[in-house]
Order: C-alpha cells, then structure tokens, then sequence
C-alpha cells in the first residue's frame, strides 16, 4: 500500500513536467475515451506559455532525469510500442547532461582503481563529454615507456539508485496497463520494461561494455573496413571504462570529411555493409550507430565507440534476417511468408497465401521506385502494421534490428543520396546464405544435430530415473490427496482481498492526486 502511494506521488510529478512542457497537446482528444478527455482538457489549463512549439516530449523526458531520459531513447527503439511517427520524434532525443564535477569524478576512478589517479593516468582531462549514465575524460598512460592516449569513461556517483527507483514507476505503470488492456497485453508492456532494465544494468556495469568491445574486435579482427578500440583491462572495473583513444573524423562533421576528399560513397557502402556483416556473419551487432559513434580513421576504416547497447541474432534470427532480405531483393514473397511461418513468428492458424499477398504489398512498391526514394524507415512501418494484423508477437531483437538497420540506412545515405540499400546489401546476403545454407551449411548443421543427439541418449538413464520419481509423487498425491489446512485456505483468502482493495484505492490515489495538482498548480499560477 505505501508502495502504491509512493508511485501515485512519483507519477504524478511526472505528469505535471508533462503538462508543463505541452506534451497532452499532440494528443487527438477524439481518440481518448471520454474520461481521459477531461483529463487532457485539465492537462492543457497548466501547460507554460511556448510549449507548444518544439521538441515537447524530449524536453520533458530530459527535465525528469537520467530514468526516463534511456526511457524515450529505448522507446525510440521500439516503434511497435509508440508507433512509428513518435519513435521517429525520440531519435533527436539527446543524451547530454551536465557534467559532474572532476573532483568527484576523480574520487569514482580513485576507489575503483584502487590507486590515485595520477598514479593510474600520467594526465586526466575534464569532462570532454557527459550523458545520463556516465563521462566520458580524455587521459594519458604510460605502458613500457610509452605513452599513449586513452578515453576514460566514468559512471556518475549513485546513478544506480535514482535508475532503481524510476524504474519501479515504470513497471508500477506497465503491470496496471496489462492488467486492464488487451493492447497492452499484446505489446507485452512489463517485458518492455524488463528489456529496458536488463539493457540499462549492463550499460552501468563498465566492465559488459569492455567485454562487448573486446568481443566485437574479435569478430571483426580481420575485417578491412571495420575495426574497433583497445580495452585497458588494467584501468577498467565497474565504475571505470579505459580504451584507446580515437582521433578519426567523426561521421557527423561532414566539413572534415569534405576536407579530407573521402570517397563518400565507398564509406556509405562500408556503412551498410559492415553492420549487415555483424549482425548476419557474428549475430553480434552495435545497436547504437549513430554518426556521433562512428570515425573514420587514417587508414579508411570506421572505428565504432560506444558499445553501451548491443544486439544478439541467434542462428535461427539470422537465417531468419537473410532469408528475409533477399526475398526482398528477389522479389519472391512466398519464400518471405513462408520464412515467417517456419521460424514461428507467425501463428500457424494464418494462411501463408494471404501472407504472402501482403507481402506483396510492401516489396512491390518498393521496386518501382529508384534507388535513392527507396526509404528503409518506410518498409518498417509497413512491416510492423503487416505484422499485426497477422497476429505476429513483438519480437524485441528483431525490433531493435529493424531499427538500427534504419539509423544505418540514414548514415549511409547522408553520405550518398543515391545508395541503393538493395544492391549494397545483396554480396553480404548473399555470402552468408551460400556459406550457411549451401552444402556446406547443410554438413556442419548435420554434424551439430549429431552432437546433440549424442548429448540427449548419454542422458537418457538420468531422464528415465527422474521420471519414475516424479510418477511416484504424483501416483502419492492422487492416492492421497493434497490437503490444505483451513488456517491456510482463510489466509489465502485474505491476502487476496488486500491485493485487490490495494489496487483499487492506489488507482483512485493516482487519478485524485494528478487531479488535485493540476488544480492546485493553475490556482497559484
């Protein structure tokens, strides 16, 4: 019950700065039940003069901290959950803050190092960059006698707890969303807010964002256009991120790359072509490749930083993604419904015809038209719609793909307006099918479903012991029965009445106190 009220308090704050900033403005009143029409119009009597012009719900989500700062920039990741049009509006969303002090950025490096700092670092910069989780320092080691030039990342002093306690309101409100809404339910909304958590608890542990690192150069070692920073193992823990320090052109400063007379469209091509290679050939994919975490360095290639949020295909997405995609390009939309089907995304009592002819609808415009009209953003929209009127469930990893291979698409055209995505994409899809689903494929698939057969026979006496005690059981528990005590049937009961009085009143709760602070707040305006 205090819990309950303590989120009222917490949300209604968040809508007030709502409010405040004009964001119940973009709603369409006509598509609200008449209820949340009342509260839209007492909504609208605070809203500060000017809201209603500019990035409303960006500002909004920056005023109310780090918590729901990552929470516009996931959404913008999941059009299927706010729809396109707004995951669009998220992508500006900027993830700057202001910096915190060097003192205390020195204390964080100091305990997690275990060491000074000028015993770890021969020099250490000032914030040259700051976001909702962490800051990022320019620094210089010596190793051997060497010195050389790192980027330090430190995490902000107790970002952990406020990231906690925000995210309790946020699954307090998907939990209530499920319980009442079918739609909410379809979206899987708690899930949605676990993903995000699971996503934000790794970025705040240093170390997985190492590891990501270190992984990807391994993928991408041999890779000519691709290459990503060394990890300083040594100056790295939970608190504290030390790489190489990357001086390349930044994608997003066009005048130097104009300056240096880079062939721009051999360095769109490299765009889309090293992200494809990632996510069909390592299933391992940077998941945040906007041009500010892009370089090109000297020798050509695009080093990557930022590997905060990453993305996973197993073998069954990617073959999936491939198979997909040169459907696209082949225009053969039976094998693209059909790719559905047998992966299970798509609920068998569908027919893939009719699939099919949907799929139809979204190739077929796409290849009357020229290369550089061709939007990506466009064929994700049609997807995700396609999608839901054939009862296919949110599928998170492919969502994210779909929305990085967007961001990519963007990057590579600003570089080249005229990039056909379908042509570049065509050699990598078309390797990765040959290698996995040609003979070969077909081999080492085979020897791996060996193995695994090995695996279940060697278990199959420790199966058949397990199964004959659990038939005892239950043979005991049907000869038996299972017998509950009163005391334990009455308690059941009252638990059970206090969890649906709880609910009720901290509904109530919620809708009198975002009430009474909207009149409260226009009385003393």
């Amino acid at each position: 019950m205090i819990s309950a009220l303590t989120h009222a308090a917490r949300l209604a704050r968040a809508g007030y700065v709502f409010a405040r900033e004009g964001v119940f403005g973009v709603v369409d009143p006509s598509l609200v039940p008449p209820p949340g029409r009342l509260a839209l119009r007492l909504a609208r009597l605070i809203e500060r003069r000017g809201a209603g012009t500019g990035p409303r719900l960006s500002l909004a989500l920056t005023k109310l901290g780090p918590a729901y700062l990552k929470l516009g920039q996931f959404l913008a990741t999941r059009p299927d959950v706010v729809g396109v049009a707004m995951a669009r509006n998220l992508e500006s969303l900027q993830d700057r803050l202001p910096p915190f002090s060097q003192s205390e950025a020195d204390a964080v490096i100091a305990a997690s190092l275990e060491r000074p700092v000028d015993q770890a670092f021969v020099s250490l910069s000032a914030p040259v960059a700051a976001a909702s989780i962490a800051q990022v320092h320019r620094g210089e080691v010596e190793v051997d006698g060497v010195r050389k030039q790192v980027a330090v990342k430190v995490l902000r002093p107790n970002v952990g707890a406020r990231f906690r306690r925000d995210l309790s309101d946020f699954f307090f409100v998907a939990e209530k969303a499920e319980l009442y809404s079918a739609e909410a339910r379809r979206l899987r909304l708690v899930e949605v807010i676990n993903t995000m958590s699971r996503t934000v608890a790794m970025e705040m542990d240093l170390r997985l964002e190492a590891a990501a690192a270190s992984e990807m150069a391994e993928n991408t070692k041999d890779d000519p256009d691709f290459r990503v920073p060394t990890v300083d193992w040594d100056r790295t823990t939970h608190n504290v991120l030390t790489m190489e320090w990357i001086d390349g052109i930044p994608l997003n400063d066009h005048a130097r790359i104009a300056e240096a007379k880079v062939d721009t469209q051999e360095l769109g091509r490299k765009v889309i072509q090293s992200f494809l290679r990632h996510a069909l050939r390592d299933g391992f994919f940077h998941a945040d490749m906007h041009p500010g975490n892009l370089f090109l360095d000297p020798e050509g290639r695009l080093v990557a930083v930022d590997f905060g949020i990453m993305g996973r295909l197993a073998p069954k997405e990617r073959r999936f993604l491939a198979e997909i995609l040169l459907g696209f390009i082949t225009r053969n939309y039976r094998r693209v419904a059909e790719v559905h089907f047998e992966a299970g995304y798509v609920p068998p009592h569908h027919s893939v015809e009719n699939f099919a002819q949907a799929i139809r609808a979204i190739g077929e415009p796409i290849h009357n038209r020229t290369a550089e009209e061709i939007s990506m953003a466009k064929l994700l929209t049609l997807l995700l719609e396609v999608t839901g009127l054939f009862d296919m469930r949110t599928r998170p990893e492919l969502i994210l793909l779909q929305k990085t291979m967007v961001v990519v698409e963007g990057v590579a055209r600003s570089f080249d307006p005229k990039l056909d995505i379908w042509k570049v994409a065509d050699p990598v899809v078309r390797e990765w099918i040959e290698r996995n689903l040609g003979p070969i494929g077909k081999i080492e698939s085979a020897l791996a479903g060996g193995g695994e057969i090995v695996q279940v026979l060697s278990g199959l006496p420790s199966i058949v012991s397990r199964s004959v005690t659990v038939l005892n059981q239950l043979e005991a528990m049907t000869r038996d029965g299972l017998v509950l005590a009163p005391e334990t049937i009455a308690a059941i009961g009252r638990s059970e009445r206090r969890k649906s009085r709880g609910r009720t009143i901290a509904l109530w709760i919620i809708a009198a106190t975002f009430i009474g602070v909207l009149f409260s707040l226009q009385y003393l305006r």
